[in-house]
């Protein structure tokens, strides 16, 4: 019965790595392919079943006016969105988690509870809900289509993911480290970013994997609140798509999509392989 379990389980691990890999794999085959190769037949194996091209690469860089899409500019566009508004997510949304977990707040029937959810709440109405009003903001303070617009409404979106990850750390952070720290001199603030707060690394970087990995992945409102002056990178990979579509090219911006986000597990990874951040994520799943 043991042997059939090992069996079982070693096959179901192969076939989801196949099928989480496979797509990486045909993206990667399918990049360095050109319209002949992608059109005529089925192929595989470069250099065997085709021969490699740089087409599909070169697109992404070439300017619009020589048969370009460019997505240099978008690329950088993201990268300075999702990290700004990622940062400062975590900054605020890390004083809010300390605030809701050392001190007791309360407005009539409003407690600290009920002020966590309310963050939380944010992420569980549908983003439609939310475009109208953020378009209505932004156009009246004049940010509209524009980059500092799109970090305004990305930190509205992440804080919650950073409070309510934050919240649920601090609250296993033992207490009577503030007070052991009070006790030596420290004033409350030396305590949080003393004591608390490189305590709470593990945390940070748990809330900052999900804030990076939600804002860079997000098209709907960089798709709503964006038209000629900027664009984000989402929006320019969708763009690539027409009657024909290209898939040498989309498949090259797919790999090019998605490598801050291989960078950014490969970080977690190292920690997760202390033994630093298991218990964390497994925390911000539940």
């Amino acid at each position: 019965m043991y042997k059939f379990y090992t069996i079982l389980k070693y096959s179901f691990v192969t076939l989801w790595t196949m099928f989480v890999v496979a797509p990486f794999l045909w993206a990667l085959s399918t990049s360095f392919k050109d319209f002949q190769s992608v059109n005529s037949k089925v192929t595989y194996i470069p250099w065997v079943d085709y021969q490699p091209s740089l087409e599909g690469w070169k697109v992404l860089i070439k300017s619009p006016a020589k048969g370009g899409v460019d997505i240099v500019e978008p690329y950088f566009n993201s990268i300075f969105v999702t990290c700004t508004a990622s940062l400062i997510s975590i900054c605020l949304g890390t004083l809010a988690a300390y605030a809701l977990s050392r001190f007791t707040f309360k407005a009539g029937f409003v407690k600290n509870n009920d002020i966590t959810f309310f963050f939380i709440s944010q992420r569980i109405m549908p983003p439609i809900v939310l475009s109208i009003p953020f378009f209505i903001f932004l156009s009246t303070i004049g940010l509209l289509d524009s980059l500092i617009g799109l970090v305004v409404v990305y930190i509205v979106l992440l804080m919650p993911i950073a409070v309510w990850i934050m919240v649920d750390f601090f609250n296993r952070v033992p207490k009577e480290l503030d007070e052991t720290a009070l006790i030596d001199g420290c004033n409350p603030y030396q305590a949080f970013y003393k004591v608390v707060l490189p305590n709470s690394i593990p945390g940070l970087i748990v809330a900052g994997m999900f804030c990076i990995i939600f804002g860079w992945i997000d098209f709907f409102f960089a798709f709503i609140l964006t038209f000629t002056e900027v664009q984000l990178l989402p929006v320019k990979v969708v763009a690539l798509n027409s009657s024909v579509t290209p898939w040498w090219s989309l498949s090259a911006s797919a790999l090019v999509s998605v490598a801050p986000l291989i960078i950014v597990a490969f970080i977690v990874e190292r920690y997760l392989s202390k033994g630093n951040l298991s218990g964390e994520i497994g925390r911000a799943h539940v």
